[in-house]
């Protein structure tokens, strides 16, 4: 029977290039893990959207209408709401079944957006982080850390941008430093890359994070 599976996240601002970087160690991965015994699964979900109802959860909190703004605590709340279904529907069920899970965001996202970027209440957002995990941390996230103008002008180039996107610069410079307090604050789990590199050299940075925490991570 397999031993339970394992919580990569992977944190950073708009346009540091997680989306990219999830896909090719999630390539990268699975061919470490084609002959081991026993077989390691690896998936790739995110937050919000790693459920049918984050999905539209997701599209809630993402897209621009056009209509009365979305109030910081009911953003706080709904992205509470799409990560208690993500842990127990998705995130428990893969770690269970010995899966190693790729998450693209996770409760860092929420301290570092909401909590410094928004200016809510840090302990608040604690609590519903506690609240929706169930006690459910990563057991290791890569931050991707960039520089907030190159992010946002890689987004730009990407076409229309979200409504997280569309903040003014104060908001992803906060959003930012949040990331930053949060390495200092936990440097055993959270782990920085330097997003300004090259992909390919970002990639190598990743696979060499993760070579130095396999055992740790992966062990039987």
């Amino acid at each position: 029977m397999n031993s339970p599976g394992k919580l990569i996240v992977f944190e950073g601002v708009e346009g540091s290039g997680k989306t990219t970087q999830i896909q090719a160690t999630q390539s990268w991965l699975q061919e470490l893990f084609s002959s081991a015994i026993p077989k390691r699964d690896v998936i790739v979900t995110r937050e919000p959207g790693g459920t049918q109802l984050g999905a539209e959860l997701r599209s809630l909190l993402l897209e621009s209408r056009g209509e009365a703004p979305i109030l910081s605590t009911t953003e706080l709340l709904l992205y509470a709401a799409d990560r208690a279904q993500h842990v127990e529907e998705t995130l428990k069920v893969a770690i269970a079944s010995g899966t190693i899970i790729l998450c693209d965001r996770y409760t860092d996202s929420t301290i570092a957006y909401q909590g410094y970027g928004r200016g809510l209440d840090l302990n608040l957002i604690h609590q519903l982080n506690a609240i929706a995990t169930a006690g459910l941390e990563s057991d290791l996230t890569i931050w991707l850390d960039l520089d907030v103008e190159v992010g946002l002008s890689r987004t730009k180039g990407r076409g229309s941008n979200d409504r997280i996107e569309q903040e003014a610069i104060a908001f992803h410079r906060r959003v930012q430093q949040g990331y930053l307090e949060l390495a200092r604050q936990d440097p055993h789990r959270i782990v920085r890359v330097d997003a300004s590199l090259s992909e390919s050299e970002v990639r190598q940075q990743i696979q060499t994070i993760l070579r130095q925490n396999l055992a740790e991570i992966l062990q039987q």
